[in-house]
């Protein structure tokens, strides 16, 4: 079975419609035969009782007392034989037939008789006087030679017939088979950066392969993509606090005294952290560059992980004072993988900690209905229309503000929500006066 499968498909497919094509001219065969053979041994019997028939009405009480014997006529005659018998005695007979009765006597109609190991079909019936009897009979062998002879005339033509045969078969697979040649042709000559898509003016069969092909190069075009701009945002945002850790360290290592020493070493500490956090988002914006949705294929708990998300910032509210509630039902099951409704709140929350002042609120609302709906509102400083315009755009940060940060949080939380097609409202929070971030999921 394995040499089977890892086979030429041509020469699979031409193979198969050739035992195919024979296992059905065998069958055609088989039942022609059958048929032949039964409507021959019919025209047979009825050519042996007409013959009957025939002598019997020929046949009288003028007869000699010795038997004469008919004259050989045709080569096929000397097997078919007939007896004529008056009171038990025969009269007349073919040259061919035996001397004993070919029938027993008394028995009348069509009959299978084996004489001297020949076997014979035989027709028996009275003559036209009293006493006469006459017994037609024919070869069974002469029978089955003419059915040979009539199948042999079917086979051999199909025989012959049948090299031709799997030349067309082989050339019309051949030929259809082009479009598959072809499409590995222009696939094997493509170079690897080579990611258009391929044409889908093909054959039916072939055109869900190119489809599917297509989509695999539009999916590694978005992976590559996403991998330059990951290498270039990283390029881009590292630079800055790679070179702020460099110098810190220089004035630490160069520090006259304790005080400035760990001052400059707190300021690398803020370093690694910036650019731990950093690395974090561009690494999360990465996957979701080169990820695509899979909409209801798994399912999280939005309400837990919020907790858990808004645990871990916790602590980062606490050094600032900042008051972090959570407003939600006890579950909310939601078509999303695990850990991601974790990304969404994490950035907004961090965003809203990093841009709130000192002993500010921050809230985050989870509603059920009508549909799942995300809040985070805080009583920072808020944002204009039209820094609201370019909000979401990587690396942009509202002029002015001090806060530490690269503008990838929006950025990844654009991206989630254009994944899974959820709806982004921002506006100013009628509650504490600031930033009012709204996700609606889709009904569920």
């Amino acid at each position: 079975m394995t040499p089977w499968r890892h086979s030429s498909l041509q020469w699979r497919l031409t193979l198969s419609l050739l035992l195919a094509t024979g296992l059905f001219w065998a069958l055609v065969l088989v039942l022609t035969w059958q048929r032949t053979a039964h409507e021959l041994s019919e025209l047979l019997d009825a050519h042996l009782a007409q013959t009957a028939a025939v002598l019997a009405v020929q046949s009288g009480d003028e007869h000699d007392d010795d038997f004469t014997t008919a004259e050989v006529l045709h080569k096929y005659q000397p097997r078919v034989a007939f007896q004529i018998w008056h009171e038990r005695e025969l009269v007349s007979r073919s040259a061919e037939a035996p001397l004993e009765p070919l029938a027993p006597w008394g028995q009348n109609g069509m009959s299978d008789q084996n004489r001297a190991g020949q076997t014979w079909r035989v027709f028996a019936t009275a003559g036209r006087d009293r006493g006469v009897r006459v017994v037609v009979a024919e070869m069974e062998s002469a029978r089955q030679d003419i059915l040979k002879a009539g199948l042999k005339s079917a086979i051999v033509p199909l025989l012959l017939a049948l090299p031709v045969l799997a030349l067309l078969i082989g050339g019309a697979v051949f030929k259809s088979l082009a479009p598959l040649r072809q499409l590995s042709q222009s696939v094997s000559q493509r170079h690897a950066q080579a990611l258009q898509p391929l044409s889908e003016a093909v054959s039916a069969e072939v055109r869900p392969l190119v489809q599917a092909l297509n989509q695999l190069f539009h999916q590694l075009t978005l992976q590559m993509e996403g991998e330059r701009r990951f290498t270039a945002d990283a390029a881009h945002e590292l630079r800055t606090p790679m070179a702020a850790i460099r110098i810190q360290a220089q004035v630490a290592r160069g520090a006259a005294s304790d005080p400035e020493r760990a001052q400059a070493l707190d300021a690398v500490l803020q370093g690694c952290d910036r650019a731990t956090r950093l690395v974090t988002q561009l690494l999360q914006l990465a996957r979701l560059d080169a990820h695509g949705p899979s909409l209801g294929s798994e399912q999280c708990d939005a309400v837990a992980d919020t907790r858990d998300t808004l645990a871990d910032l916790g602590p980062q509210s606490v050094l600032k004072q900042q008051t972090l509630s959570l407003d939600a039902p006890d579950a909310l099951p939601l078509p999303m993988p695990p850990g991601l409704v974790g990304v969404l709140v994490g950035n907004l929350v961090d965003n809203a900690q990093r841009y709130s002042p000192v002993g500010s609120t921050i809230r985050v609302h989870w509603a059920a209905s009508p549909a799942p709906t995300l809040v985070v509102e805080d009583s920072g400083p808020g944002m204009d229309a039209r820094d609201l315009a370019r909000l979401g755009d990587r690396f942009f940060r509202v002029p002015g503000n001090g806060a530490d940060g690269s503008g990838l949080g929006w950025s990844i939380v654009r991206r989630v929500a254009q994944r899974y097609a959820l709806q982004v409202q921002v506006d100013g929070s009628p509650a504490l006066g600031g930033l009012r971030v709204s996700l609606t999921w889709p009904a569920l």
